[in-house]
């Protein structure tokens, strides 16, 4: 983060901090309409639209350790076979046999220098290329260089693999552009897999989502938690282009320091910012990102219906050196998931209340502007005239939004 950057979060935590409204001229925010949250039409547009054409989080190359290494990846429908080959590049296909449809591989991850159909037996190499069909002399004018497993975009940053389904969609640098020099500061070339934990929520994705994009509710939610070392008032929120956005929460202590890290190994190039306040980072669509000197969680929110969702959450942390991770990290990781667990205690009331008569639409306050962005960005993807005049939402933001890179 650049000297200029880092003041302007500075001032702009001692102005959130003094302010006795919002600021002048900022425009009340219109309600975003309910029909977001429970219509399978509009559901089924941001599936399509958005979802299946925007870079996703994938995995971490501790997953993938030796050539011929794959996994088997399925939060959005497709299954996808993600490989690191004999090149050691990473690769992503359909799970999908160019044959009959079946897929090539069932479990979760493994080793194979070919991949097989179990089918009728037609053979891949970790490239995608097929190199061998049963029988093939019953195939006249068969060309095998045609039919290679169909790949999928899939791109690593650091040490995380990310895919996208839109063979036509920006490279991932460019669309972590706006964030991509803050999040170079904590090394994700060197960052290690630590924890992974997953569960099911029943409730619209976004209505958890949305929780993660304000701290408005800290004093209700969080008062034995968060609440207790984190001021809200001064949360200083920065929205960016691609959906993207940032919000820095001061601690109400200045010199007050996270107990629960002591003794990891910390990030020596993380600026300021980040280590004596709370980043919280929204890589669009679905990732929230607090990130410390000593590590971080990805908190990722996937769709499963209209009305379920995973949550998944996958901590990352500096090189501890050989053997198992330190058992700090074990309490580290217990209390960050029992704050989860107040995150999450209402969401399925939430959702039954959501899908209510008596839910017209969210009225959002200053504080909850990015909650708004999302939406705007929302509606974007899925392409203005596409969306239905009761589910849109104004596009008004804009002006609001940083879009050069920082």
């Amino acid at each position: 983060m650049d000297a200029k950057t880092t003041q302007r979060i500075k001032d702009g935590m001692a102005y959130e901090l003094g302010r006795k409204g919002p600021p002048k001229n900022f425009p009340p925010l219109p309600s975003v309409p309910a029909s977001r949250y429970t219509e399978k039409d509009f559901y089924d547009l941001e599936m399509q639209k958005m979802w299946k054409r925007v870079w996703a989080y994938a995995a971490h190359m501790d997953q993938l350790p030796q050539k011929g290494s794959y996994l088997l990846w399925e939060k959005l429908e497709s299954p996808i076979l993600i490989v690191r080959g004999k090149d050691d590049k990473v690769r992503a296909f359909y799970n999908t046999c160019r044959h009959r449809g079946a897929p090539l591989v069932k479990e979760k991850s493994g080793k194979r220098n070919l991949f097989v159909c179990g089918y009728h037996g037609w053979s891949y190499d970790p490239e995608g290329n097929l190199i061998a069909v049963r029988d093939e002399r019953d195939f006249p004018d068969f060309d095998k260089s045609c039919l290679g497993l169909i790949s999928v975009r899939c791109e690593v940053f650091g040490n995380w693999i990310f895919i996208n389904h839109d063979d036509n969609a920006e490279p991932l640098s460019d669309f972590i552009s706006p964030i991509k020099e803050e999040l170079l500061a904590f090394q994700p070339e060197n960052l290690r897999l630590v924890e992974k934990s997953v569960w099911e929520v029943s409730c619209n994705v976004k209505v958890l989502l949305d929780a993660f994009q304000e701290t408005y509710h800290l004093k209700s939610i969080h008062q034995q938690t968060v609440d207790r070392f984190l001021d809200h008032m001064g949360t200083t929120i920065d929205l960016l282009k691609n959906g993207h956005s940032r919000m820095v929460t001061p601690n109400r202590r200045p010199e007050w320091k996270d107990p629960g890290v002591a003794g990891l190994p910390e990030i020596e190039t993380v600026g300021e910012i980040a280590r004596d306040n709370n980043v919280s980072y929204n890589i669009y669509p679905n990732i929230v990102c607090p990130p410390a000197p000593t590590g971080m969680p990805f908190i990722m929110f996937w769709p499963k219906t209209i009305n379920t969702m995973v949550l998944e959450c996958i901590w990352f942390g500096p090189d501890w050196g050989k053997g198992p991770r330190p058992k700090v990290w074990d309490a580290r990781i217990e209390n960050f998931e029992r704050i989860i667990e107040e995150d999450t205690q209402f969401a399925p009331q939430i959702q039954k209340s959501v899908e209510s008569d008596g839910f017209k639409g969210i009225p959002l306050s200053y504080q909850e502007r990015r909650i708004y962005h999302w939406h705007e960005e929302l509606d974007r993807r899925i392409g203005l005239n596409n969306v239905p005049d009761h589910s849109k939402v104004k596009q008004i933001l804009n002006k609001y939004t940083i879009s050069d890179d920082i």
